[in-house]
């Protein structure tokens, strides 16, 4: 029987010996699922790299295969054929404690609904995610507090999901995303429950965050009108990303995106 290391191995790359930078590498992914007498493909031969620092947006159609993606993307479901590579480290051959371990630990997820508690503030649904790491309350309360202030809510650190607007909690949602200090984060359709207005301050939310803590954000939308503050797009259909003619990956690089000032 094969065993699982006790830790996370960084990945080597097979070519010069040397582990990639962070940043999150799907390669080769395949994904299917029971259908009927036979198998259903969510995913098919698919790679994607997200550089540290950039937001690429996954957009298709209902069933294309986007959520398939960032369940892969996140470890929680284990492909049958390919790599995921997150922040440096290998995932292939985890055991499901030590995937449990890095998901926590590296991977933020901002899920389509926030899924607030609703007996707590916005504050407290920050240090929740503290306390699962081991951390207690008090201890984990300066960083919620530095985070609500980045999403634009330190005045509303002691108001309840009740309280707060549908954008109020969509941010809630993503500085709990980021307690953690997360290497990749993972985006849901965040503005899908948004008018235009608050759909637009929450992406440019995201790739502020992305920026400044050079986090490698994925995020999976139907919402087109809001492409332009991503660094790049990836189409998918049914299970696969957009290739070219020649067979490479078609992702749309953002001009306006591909040169950032410092910071």
């Amino acid at each position: 029987m094969k065993t699982n290391p006790a830790t996370p191995r960084p990945h080597t790359s097979p070519a010069t010996g040397t582990a990639p930078s962070a940043g999150l590498a799907l390669t080769g992914v395949t994904l299917t699922y029971p259908d009927g007498a036979g198998r259903l493909t969510a995913l098919d031969d698919v790679t994607l790299t997200v550089p540290p620092g950039s937001v690429t947006a996954v957009v298709g159609p209902s069933g294309s295969g986007k959520s398939s993606l960032l369940a892969v993307a996140a470890t929680l479901i284990t492909p049958e054929a390919g790599r995921v590579v997150i922040d440096g480290t290998d995932t292939t051959g985890m055991s499901r404690a030590e995937l449990t371990t890095l998901r926590r630990t590296r991977v933020g997820m901002v899920f389509q609904q926030p899924n607030l508690l609703p007996s707590l503030t916005a504050a407290e649904q920050l240090q929740v995610m503290a306390h699962l790491d081991g951390r207690t309350p008090r201890a984990a309360r300066p960083r919620a507090l530095e985070l609500l202030d980045a999403v634009g809510l330190a005045d509303q650190a002691a108001r309840r999901p009740h309280q707060l607007s549908g954008g109020q909690r969509q941010r809630v949602n993503i500085a709990r995303a980021l307690m953690n200090e997360p290497a990749v984060l993972l985006v849901d359709e965040p503005t899908s429950a948004l008018d235009h207005e608050r759909g637009a301050a929450v992406l440019d939310l995201l790739t502020t965050l992305t920026r400044r803590r050079a986090t490698a954000t994925v995020l999976v939308t139907h919402d087109r009108a809001h492409l332009d503050a991503v660094d790049a797009v990836a189409e998918m259909l049914d299970g696969r990303l957009g290739r070219l003619p020649d067979g490479r990956l078609s992702l749309r690089r953002n001009p306006r995106r591909s040169r950032r000032p410092g910071p």
